[in-house]
């Protein structure tokens, strides 16, 4: 429910997704600023022959130039757009400052509120605002995460589908009518939701690592709130959170498309506009450094999920270049990496371990994730701290270091770059005040730095032993890891995660 049509495209949490993005735009030019571009752009209009979005069948532009416009609308809002006149099309990204950091004492209120915004406007249930979008040919998206809140449109350019199209957003977005009937429906979907997680291993994990991790802070309860808080939610609660979390003054539009700046400016104007009134929300304060330890969680399975984190960065901190690397070689890619490569590659321990890096508005955690055989748990879980620490005293070889900036440098082409990940970079961009020419200069940070400002970075934020770690699975006695060979003789122990 925290994620229910809007694909996540915010930098928040995967770092790898910020490295693929930030390759595909490598060549782009340097970003105008706030008074550049206010005249429309001479480029023809491609001819609009399109009625839905479905005949464009997935299709991308050949190649584009980034050029960010960046304007403020007179409510507050920030704007951000890219001029794309390949396609006939648009998209069309409004992020809030209403992730569930904001939930304040009631967890749950800002999934349960976004989850809401096309249940209901005045004269239109559920199943007439999906209808008006469809008939249009037009695709409505929402999602609630930890820090930020998102209302995506994607429709067509020409005018007789835009307009009606952006009306109903407008209303969707800015005046919801939360109907009793829809938020009862959605509460029971969140308790299902809920009892089906206590049967789901890596989700149980999940919630105690972030608890562990942040304590009393904004980022510790589950964004999908708990069992004992979504029932009371009402909706004068939903309609208070609205009017403050969806003002004007703590969203960022961000338009990418088939549009002149002027049409871009109209659109952001009504967007604007039909939101409540109002000034932008605090961001959290800064969470305290964490009790390290292992915290064990029985489950009846013959797998031990085995997540380990401490806090890492927030999205402005001037070492992301230097950590998305560095992480990048650690667990951040697939094959390859320093955790796959010992722990599945050599000893068949797992088919899966990752690292990420997950920068918020304030520090958000490191990571690393896997699942094993529970009798081979403790040792597997010896091994990667060991790992973590061995390249944390070492740092990556040169060869390590070469590989991971020629496959940035190569992974995503400007040729496959989508309006749909560029305006999840634009949001992203203006939510966390990042300079306009932040995909170009992280490029040029990463292609510039050297083994020693890696490892130096990777140490400055990260330890061996201030690791929170959680394992979930059965008590088993446990056997000796299978010693490493380039050629492990059997597949796998672990299963394939979900």
């Amino acid at each position: 429910m925290s994620d229910r049509s809007a694909p996540r495209y915010t930098l928040i949490g995967l770092g790898i997704i910020a490295l693929v993005v930030a390759a595909a735009l490598l060549l782009a030019r340097p970003a105008q600023s706030d008074n550049a571009g206010k005249a429309d752009s001479a480029a023809a209009r491609p001819t609009n022959t399109l009625q839905s979005l479905a005949e464009l069948d997935g299709k991308t532009p050949s190649r584009r130039e980034l050029n960010i416009q960046n304007w403020t609308t007179a409510e507050g809002a920030r704007v951000l757009f890219v001029e794309a006149r390949e396609l006939p099309m648009f998209d069309l990204r409004v992020t809030f400052a209403a992730g569930s950091s904001q939930d304040g004492d009631v967890p749950g209120l800002a999934t349960l509120t976004n989850a809401m915004l096309n249940e209901g406007v005045a004269g239109k249930d559920v199943t007439a605002i999906a209808e008006g979008f469809e008939g249009l040919g037009a695709d409505f998206g929402n999602g609630s995460y930890r820090d930020m809140a998102v209302a995506t449109l994607r429709s067509l350019s020409a005018p007789d589908k835009r307009e009606p199209a952006l009306k109903l957003f407008a209303e969707v977005a800015g005046k919801p009518t939360f109907p009793t009937d829809a938020l009862k429906r959605i509460q029971n979907q969140l308790l299902a939701g809920f009892e089906y997680e206590k049967q789901n291993p890596g989700k149980i994990a999940g919630k105690a690592l972030f608890a562990n991790l942040y304590g009393s802070h904004p980022y510790a309860h589950p964004s999908d709130g708990t069992a004992q808080s979504i029932p009371g939610i009402t909706q004068q609660q939903l309609r208070d959170f609205h009017a403050k979390a969806y003002a004007a003054g703590n969203a960022v539009i961000a338009l990418v498309g088939d549009l002149s700046r002027s049409e871009a400016e109209a659109i952001a104007a009504q967007v604007s506009a039909a939101l409540p009134k109002g000034a932008a929300l605090a961001k959290p304060a800064e969470p305290s450094e964490p009790k390290a330890g292992v915290t064990h969680i029985d489950f009846p399975s013959k797998q031990t999920h085995l997540m380990l984190a401490e806090l890492g960065i927030d999205r402005q901190d001037p070492d992301w270049a230097a950590l998305s690397l560095g992480n990048q070689i650690l667990g951040g890619g697939a094959f390859g990496t320093r955790l796959m490569s010992e722990v599945r590659e050599k000893r068949g321990l797992t088919y899966g371990v990752y690292s990420v890096f997950s920068p918020m508005q304030v520090r958000g955690p490191f990571m690393i994730n896997l699942q094993t055989r529970a009798e081979l748990s403790e040792g597997t879980l010896k091994l990667v701290q060991d790992i973590l620490a061995d390249y944390l005293s070492n740092g990556p070889t040169q060869q390590e270091l070469d590989d991971a900036k020629r496959e940035l440098a190569g992974s995503f082409p400007l040729s496959n770059a989508s309006n749909a990940s560029i305006v999840g970079q634009l949001g992203a961009i203006g939510f966390y005040n990042l300079p306009l020419t932040w995909l170009e200069d992280f490029m040029q940070q990463s292609q510039s730095l050297t083994v020693e400002q890696v490892k130096a970075a990777m140490n400055k934020h990260l330890a061996a032993d201030k690791l929170v770690i959680v394992t979930v699975g059965p008590k088993v006695p446990q056997k000796p890891l299978p010693p490493p060979t380039d050629k492990p003789a059997e597949q796998p122990l672990g299963v394939p995660e979900h």
